[in-house]
């Protein structure tokens, strides 16, 4: 995390997690969020969008993601999560290897000069919610079905926690165009499927 500072200021969100992950092993996201601040909104984003990532449990996790975004629009001051999601454990290394990624895009945007203005929460929160609905969908047979919803996910929450609207409107950006993406490819296998059922209702004619 050394440098994000240089970048966009530094929060008082990164610092306290400087301190909780110095030690080894590994922290669970109840932890996490403990150490947040008034930025666990914009952390508990960054995290679930960190573990949506992980084949197999991005489902789920989305599914807890769905329901921030909704808690988010419905204006409720903090996050509620569900206890399996709150214990759930991630290696400290792993954390600060993607803090370091989002460093790194950072830098490649670069230096910083607009000022801080925190996104409107609630139309964020519809933003999420959507974009997590997009990551929950099961479409295996569909490249980076999980991936590009997280990326997208992931913006979302650095807009939050640096008050960024340049990174939330290229969240929401990631967000229409994975639509699109899906839509396409649904359409497509929704055609393929029809046009399978034509054929066989042919045959057995």
């Amino acid at each position: 995390m050394n440098g994000l500072g240089s970048v966009v200021g530094r929060s008082p969100l990164f610092q306290a997690l400087e301190r909780l992950l110095q030690e080894d092993g590994t922290v669970s996201i109840g932890e996490l969020l403990d150490h947040a601040g008034e930025q666990v909104y914009g952390l508990t984003l960054l995290l679930l969008a960190l573990v949506t990532f992980i084949p197999g449990v991005a489902n789920g996790i989305s599914l807890a993601t769905l329901g921030i975004g909704l808690q988010m629009a419905w204006g409720s001051p903090h996050p509620w999560l569900p206890k399996w999601v709150q214990r759930f454990e991630l290696r400290r290394g792993r954390i600060k290897d993607f803090l370091a990624r989002i460093e790194a895009g950072l830098l490649r945007l670069g230096r910083r000069t607009a000022p801080r203005r925190r996104p409107n929460t609630r139309l964020l929160g519809l933003a999420v919610a959507w974009t997590a609905f997009l990551a929950l969908l099961p479409l295996p047979f569909l490249p980076m079905s999980n991936v590009l919803p997280a990326l997208s996910l992931v913006l979302l929450g650095v807009a939050l926690v640096e008050e960024w609207l340049f990174l939330l409107w290229l969240g929401l950006s990631g967000s229409v165009l994975t639509t699109l993406y899906f839509s396409f490819f649904i359409k497509e296998a929704v055609q393929a499927l029809l046009g399978l059922v034509h054929w066989i209702a042919g045959k057995v004619g």
